[in-house]
């Protein structure tokens, strides 16, 4: 359990635009639906102390006693514990609409995770795991590096997409965050500063603030990375590493050029700083692939290439690695004892099968995932129409412009009524990004025609939504 302690102007920035003005529902139910929002979306986490209330009000410039009101609903409901001397801290009940990796509720519907379930595939993959069990069971299972046979397929899977690796160029991890966070401990220390895009993965945030690190957003412009807010952003902050997305960049599905590959590898060279690249979506293209690695434009130990299994395979595969020079690997695999000894054998060699085999289903996986878009396209322009994205040519979700800072209120809403959105704000630094929404296509049709057909009633209810353009379509 969390024992930290909540800044009043931390939770205020987390909170962002909740007020619904005018409106018939009162404040502090108003705000005990933003701060259940909070809970539900992961970050607000159980044990998290909670400023007081006067500190609170005053930061909110509301009465304490709307304050006062909003955490007793909440703790009726089993999201607050308060206790005389000690405060309010965070918890959650056991009949929660939803806690972030959990589908137990009966009516919850998720549009806050942009993952895919099983495939028959998975299943095969397993029980071919099986049956190579007893090749490893003599062993003892310890190996920080990864099991040889699933680095070299690693190893190939870089080759062809163009970038020549070597089996000891890749280490094994826990899934792409673990690995960030690995490479976080080796590169920073407390305080200093890491260069991020903005806006970017929520998690890599959190490990990243769990490094005790200072994240700096560096904005897209016009959908492109800005070469030239980057190269100011290295020369101002000196940040000790650069984490960037190239691939289908979550959550705005951008893809980098290669001009920009070429671009952004010389800056980071010139300001001799780390790039650690996210490649977990780069498996999920629908009509052509993205250029080759951004490391492919790079001189040998200037690109850090992080890859995971989770999106183009399995979420519930937490398999990961990191592509790097065979130095910076020995370098990780001495300090990878302070975060874990090693990956689970198994799901090792499930993921060697799916590399090894992905041609039999990714292409149909794809496909898949790329009708899924079309039809979710399709319902929002029907529903929404005031919505406004860009078709992404990759990855699992849009990146929905709302016509005003409307992500919040409408948030708070839809949970309420058991469907989890992802908020914009995830993925800012600071509460930005209120005017948007992630909306994940990775549901089947019936559920995403459900989900709309239950929000559209909500959305019309917001008191500042604007009228609906006459011609119906928000595509840009």
């Amino acid at each position: 359990m969390s024992l930290r302690r909540l800044g009043h102007h931390s939770l205020i920035e987390m909170l962002g635009n909740w007020q619904q003005t005018p409106s018939r529902i009162p404040l502090w139910q108003q705000l005990a639906s933003a701060l259940r929002l909070l809970v539900l979306d992961g970050r607000l986490v159980q044990g998290t102390r909670l400023p007081g209330e006067r500190e609170l009000a005053t930061g909110l410039k509301i009465s304490r006693t709307t304050v006062s009101s909003a955490l007793s609903l909440l703790r009726e409901q089993g999201f607050v514990r308060s206790r005389q001397g000690s405060g309010s801290r965070i918890t959650l009940p056991e009949d929660a609409v939803h806690i972030p990796g959990s589908m137990s509720a009966g009516s919850a519907l998720d549009l806050s995770t942009a993952s895919l379930s099983a495939g028959p595939e998975i299943h095969q993959a397993f029980r071919q795991a099986l049956l190579r069990y007893p090749e490893y069971s003599l062993a003892t299972g310890y190996d920080p590096r990864g099991l040889r046979s699933l680095r070299e397929a690693i190893a190939r899977r870089y080759c062809s997409r163009g970038l020549p690796t070597r089996p000891d160029e890749v280490m094994v991890v826990n899934g792409a965050v673990s690995g960030l966070a690995l490479i976080l401990r080796w590169l920073t220390g407390p305080g200093d500063r890491v260069l991020v895009d903005h806006p970017t993965y929520p998690s890599a945030l959190s490990a990243i603030r769990g490094a005790s690190c200072q994240p700096i957003g560096v904005s897209f412009s016009e959908g492109r990375w800005d070469h030239g807010g980057l190269a100011a952003a290295l020369a101002q902050t000196s940040p000790r590493l650069a984490y960037l997305i190239a691939d289908y960049h979550n959550p705005t599905g951008y893809c980098m050029g290669e001009e920009s590959r070429a671009e952004i590898t010389a800056l980071a060279a010139r300001y001799r700083t780390p790039l650690v690249i996210d490649e977990t979506l780069a498996e999920l293209w629908y009509q052509q692939p993205p250029p080759a690695p951004v490391a492919a434009f790079a001189r040998p130990g200037e690109v850090i290439c992080l890859g995971s299994a989770s999106k183009s395979y399995w979420g519930g595969l937490r398999i990961g690695w990191i592509r790097a020079s065979a130095s910076q690997i020995a370098s990780l695999v001495q300090i990878r004892d302070s975060l874990d000894l090693a990956s689970p054998l198994t799901e090792q060699v499930v993921c060697e099968w799916l590399l090894d085999n992905s041609d039999q289903f990714l292409p149909q996986r794809r496909q898949m995932l790329q009708q899924r878009r079309d039809i979710c396209g399709q319902l929002m322009q029907t529903w929404f129409p005031a919505w406004k994205y860009q078709v992404p040519a990759g990855g699992l979700s849009f990146w929905v412009e709302l016509p005003g800072r409307l992500a919040t209120r409408f948030a708070s809403r839809a949970s309420e009524a058991g469907i989890l959105l992802g908020t914009g704000t995830r993925f800012g630094i600071s509460g930005a990004f209120d005017r948007y929404l992630r909306m994940p296509f990775s549901a089947d049709e019936a559920t995403l025609q459900q989900a709309f057909q239950r929000l559209q009633p909500l959305w019309s209810s917001l008191p500042d939504m604007p009228e609906l353009p006459p011609s119906g379509r928000s595509v840009y």
